[in-house]
């Protein structure tokens, strides 16, 4: 069913407030995607504070030039789906990936950062890397190694020397 202009002006309207809000955002193919697997995506990301919308390209083009994205929607092929992420910059990113590993019909085509376009394989790499805790834990970690070594090395120097004193002792 064919959308009248003032329903697509009120898309468009949403979408921008969308776009204002938003932290990063990715472009995704779902063609031949089941509406089930869509569904489990959507809730996925709702999850991590992200949101997916599928738009017409025609109306990402117009939100595009609005929002001022340098981008070509007509440019990207297939059926394509915009993913929002509102809270964390990369957890669209790595929940989208995540998915695609198990649904190969889902195609991650590129997206926005910090207001640039990345192609594909860039959000992909960027989906890859450890969250901001796995890195933290990874620096408190290669940060008190040393000093727990040094503890240990005390600590056996001390039962070495009350071992010889119970020897002496005897």
């Amino acid at each position: 069913m064919a959308l009248i202009k003032a329903q697509k002006q009120k898309i468009v309207e949403n979408l921008k407030e969308k776009i204002a809000g938003q932290k990063a955002m990715i472009f995704v193919d779902f063609t031949g995607l089941k509406v089930k697997d869509l569904s489990i995506l959507r809730k996925k990301l709702k999850a991590a504070n992200n949101e997916l919308k599928v738009v017409k390209k025609t109306l990402i083009g117009l939100i595009f030039k609005k929002s001022g994205f340098e981008i070509e929607a007509k440019k990207l092929k297939g059926e394509i789906a915009l993913i929002f992420g509102y809270g964390d910059e990369i957890s669209p990113a790595k929940a989208t990936y995540q998915f695609s590993q198990e649904n190969p019909n889902l195609k991650i085509l590129g997206g926005f950062f910090e207001k640039k376009f990345r192609e594909g394989a860039e959000i992909i790499t960027l989906a890859q890397l450890p969250s901001k805790e796995e890195l933290l834990a990874k620096l408190v970690g290669s940060i008190s190694a040393p000093i727990s070594g040094f503890v240990n090395s005390l600590r056996y120097n001390l039962k070495g020397l009350i071992y010889l004193l119970t020897k002496i002792k005897a």
